[in-house]
């Protein structure tokens, strides 16, 4: 196709998109020509402690976003630009999703060609849920030097997504500590905060224990620290407001080697491994890297369940495009929204997804105990508890017990070992049903209170107030507790507490 021809059939995709309301004409004028040049070469964002061989390019001094309102694809750059003829059809029919849609449904990763951060964002951002979310979250880290393009790829005919994460040269040095700190400081909503927080501590748990150094001083290459300080905290916001539960498949694993700034590490890197400890995997005959350091944490945090499908209706699609066009596979995360069978997902033969860890412990004082209880919750069970019983030779003593993601156990079990006088811990594989739970924040007299919200089809939701913020608030205003708890619960639209 002549040039004259292909940018005539441009032009008049984009006509028809901006007549009929789906695409909002765009001063290009007033945007550097270096915005829509050709991006990078490489497949996925890489977050490891070590660069991969690759360069952001094309990129501005602050952070802001830009839509993809050119007619083309960015594909390798040493493949001309083909022009991308739009039409209806490819163009999202489906209303965007309302904050909360996905409570009480599952949200099902199908990683068929793995994953990383931005295709994370990128499916998600085309399942519905809106950009403006992912600014929002990002714009609270005070970050610069970088800014953030969508736009589509053209996969095995499939129109899907692309997220991008363009960084400027001259970024400055962080290690985990920093980052953490930056997290932990910000203005984030505290779900989102906290699961951010989650998943970058997974991942920069994987970078030390591959480099036998201490969590706090893991480095993370200036443009690849950017690079998952924004996928990670997108995606966060993202899945946050969606508010389903997540299911994925296991994850593919590349052969052959990749390179990085200390030279070529075998595929799949050492990091990605790490991230995965506990999660399914299995083999494809690619030399690429399917799944990256960041897309790992991020699906270990999150994900509850992996399957090959799951039982569920599904009511919407989405999905994201990494940049490299695979030969063997589309380089596509498809993400799948729907209703589940509850009681189904429930049934006897169901996949252990947690685990169940106990020790027998009679020599330790109660101090000790609460002790070894709150180390156990913070290296992440959801719940840790002590039940005294008569041991050998009548001897008073202590279960201790914790309730561990499956991909957590061993963490969770060497805790115990380490604030215990246990000599060994037992686990049961055990599943559950789980209510559909989600955060939320509510202005009251006394401030701003976190609500923990339990709905799906269980009966009326039941809220409950943060102890924590209650008590904070009913401290700074010498009332009684039960006043911070009652205006939460007011603020919240319900009358009581429901346990």
């Amino acid at each position: 196709m002549g040039k004259k021809k292909a940018a005539a059939k441009a032009k008049k995709a984009k006509s028809v998109l901006e007549s009929s309301g789906l695409l909002a004409p765009v001063d290009v004028g007033a945007v550097p020509s270096t915005t829509f040049d050709a991006a990078t070469a490489h497949g996925h964002a890489h977050a490891h402690s070590h660069s991969h061989s690759h360069s952001h390019e094309n990129v501005h001094s602050h952070g802001h976003v830009l839509a993809d309102a050119h007619m083309h694809t960015h594909g390798d750059p040493a493949t001309p630009e083909v022009p991308l003829e739009l039409t209806h059809e490819h163009a999202p029919s489906d209303p965007p999703l309302e904050r909360g849609a996905g409570v009480g449904k599952i949200l099902f990763f199908d990683a068929f060609s793995g994953l990383a951060g931005d295709m994370t964002i990128a499916a998600l951002l085309d399942l519905g849920a809106p950009l403006a979310v992912v600014e929002d979250a990002v714009a609270t880290l005070g970050l610069s030097g970088f800014h953030l393009h969508v736009g589509h790829r053209h996969r095995s005919a499939i129109v899907a997504t692309h997220f991008d994460v363009r960084v400027a040269d001259g970024q400055p040095r962080r290690d985990y500590r920093e980052i953490d700190a930056l997290l932990a400081n910000s203005k984030l909503d505290p779900s989102v905060r906290d699961l951010s927080r989650r998943i970058f501590r997974r991942l920069g748990e994987a970078e030390a224990r591959v480099h036998r150094m201490p969590l706090e001083s893991v480095h993370f290459h200036e443009v690849g620290a950017v690079d998952a300080l924004v996928d990670i905290v997108g995606a966060a916001a993202l899945l946050t407001y969606v508010g389903a539960r997540v299911v994925s498949t296991p994850l593919p694993m590349g052969r052959g080697f990749v390179r990085s700034e200390h030279g070529k590490m075998p595929n799949p890197p050492p990091a990605v491994v790490e991230c995965l400890r506990g999660i399914p995997t299995y083999s494809v005959d690619i030399d690429f890297e399917l799944v990256t350091p960041t897309g790992a944490a991020i699906l270990a945090t999150v994900a509850k369940r992996f399957m090959r499908w799951p039982t569920l209706t599904p009511t919407r699609v989405g999905y994201g495009a990494g940049t490299k066009e695979l030969s063997e596979r589309p380089n596509l995360l498809r993400v799948v929204l729907g209703e589940e069978n509850a009681r189904e997902e429930a049934s006897s033969d169901a996949a252990p997804t947690h685990v169940v860890l106990e020790a027998n412990i009679d020599d330790m004082t109660g101090e000790q105990a609460a002790y070894a209880i709150a180390t156990l919750l913070e290296a992440g069970a959801l719940d840790a508890w002590a039940v005294p019983v008569t041991m050998k030779k009548g001897r008073p003593g202590l279960v201790m017990s914790a309730l561990a993601p499956r991909e957590l156990s061993d963490r969770i079990a060497e805790a115990m070992l380490r604030e215990t006088t246990s000599l060994g811990v037992r686990r049961t594989p055990v599943s559950r049903l789980e209510r559909p739970r989600r955060m939320t924040t509510v202005t009251t007299r006394f401030g701003e209170v976190r609500c923990k919200v339990s709905e799906g089809p269980y009966g009326p939701p039941i809220v409950k107030p943060e102890h924590d913020d209650c008590a904070r608030l009913a401290g700074e205003h010498g009332v009684a507790l039960r006043e911070v708890v009652a205006a939460a619960l007011a603020t919240a639209g319900c009358d009581s507490l429901t346990r």
